[in-house]
């Protein structure tokens, strides 16, 4: 019998093709490790990094398989795991503690889907298996409790006075405004008042430990984006429109303004981008179309997911449970795990090569 090589297991585990890496395992650099002992009986450790809880058995249990077909083979396991890498894209200011990623979901305009699409990232990276915050930032309309099912006059409990304990739904750690107001309470603020209650709000939450904390930001450009971005270290941000012109037009301001405060834009979320007659099945671009595409294109970023417009999604979250938690399989609802999973692995090349950069060090003379 003769001995099976590392190179035989490589050449078998590259037979799967990774859909959002765009790779295969071992040219992404997940390989790990690679046992073979004298009598054939493999085991290989592959390690992600970004959120890949849905690769599961299926996946292992298919390199198994494909190296269990290696001539000679007399057992094979395969193991696969993985972490979520932190990046920060302005090293001047002080990270939130145990926070790996900020993400920040805005648009130019309301109306847009940006706090239903806020709601459902992050619901669908947790679903993947990644500890997962939701902040409520539109200070002036928080609808987040109302989205995800939070009764109304439910409150944070407070530790020493101090500090926030975030409010957990549907697996998903969240504060808003809105569980510190009533629900018809007008927040009849300046906006200084308003940043100054987002700074409160982000460092005196005790947010525990988080690979991602999602920002559902306020529409436009103003005070809160600001303040965002001067205060807290921003991974990157998702920016939501619609295919309609005046949407786009007001998405470029969006993509801009965080070009300017040197926080990279992760990719763009399309909604609205067709309507599906519930009776006929006939699909039409009411909104316009293509218009995601070539703005994305235009600013050297992607399209992440492109939704339909649709009565189901308004229904769930109007009930408070969003399509990713009331039926985490069904078409909308992977159309936004898929999004999910593109926006993980964005951030995630962005930390590798925040890592490779090489560090300059400035001498006085």
């Amino acid at each position: 019998m003769s001995q099976i090589t590392q190179s035989q297991v490589e050449q078998a585990i590259q037979g799967y093709i990774d859909p959002y890496l765009n790779s295969d395992l071992v040219s992404a650099g997940a390989l790990r490790s690679v046992s073979i002992s004298n009598s054939n009986e493999i085991e290989v450790a592959l390690h992600l990094q970004y959120p890949s809880g849905f690769l599961g058995n299926g996946v292992e249990q298919m390199l198994q398989t494909a190296i269990e077909n290696i001539d000679g083979c007399q057992s094979a396991s395969v193991k696969i795991s993985w972490e979520v890498l932190e990046c920060k894209s302005q090293n001047s200011v002080e990270a939130i503690a145990q926070v790996k990623n900020i993400v920040a979901v805005a648009s130019g305009k309301g109306g847009v889907g940006k706090s239903t699409t806020s709601v459902n990232l992050a619901l669908a990276l947790a679903k993947d298996g990644a500890k997962v915050g939701l902040l409520d930032a539109d200070i002036y309309g928080p609808s987040q409790g109302i989205m995800l099912g939070v009764d109304e006059g439910t409150r944070p409990e407070t530790i020493d006075n101090k500090w926030f304990v975030p409010i957990e739904a549907h697996g998903i750690k969240t504060m808003s405004m809105a569980y510190l107001v009533t629900e018809s309470t007008p927040m009849v603020w300046r906006g200084p008042m308003v940043a100054g209650a987002l700074q409160q709000i982000l460092t005196q939450t005790q947010w525990g430990e988080l690979d991602y904390l999602i920002i559902d930001m306020p529409p436009g450009t103003g005070d809160i984006q600001l303040t965002l971005s001067q205060k807290f270290p921003v991974s990157g941000a998702v920016i939501v429109t619609t295919p309609q012109d005046i949407a786009l037009a007001d998405a470029k301001k969006g993509i801009e303004m965080f070009n300017k405060v040197n926080i990279p834009v992760m990719g763009m979320i399309e909604n609205m981008s067709m309507h599906i007659c519930s009776n006929c099945g006939h699909a039409e671009p009411i909104f316009g179309q293509d218009g995601a595409d070539e703005l994305a294109q235009r600013y050297d970023t992607q399209v992440l997911g492109s939704l339909p417009l649709s009565k189901y999604i308004r229904e769930q979250s109007d009930a408070g449970t969003p399509v990713v938690a009331a039926d985490d399989c069904s078409e909308v609802s992977m159309m936004y795990r898929h999004a999910a999973r593109r926006l993980a692995v964005a951030l995630m090349r962005q930390a590798q090569n925040r890592q490779a950069m090489p560090s300059i060090e400035i001498s006085d003379d």
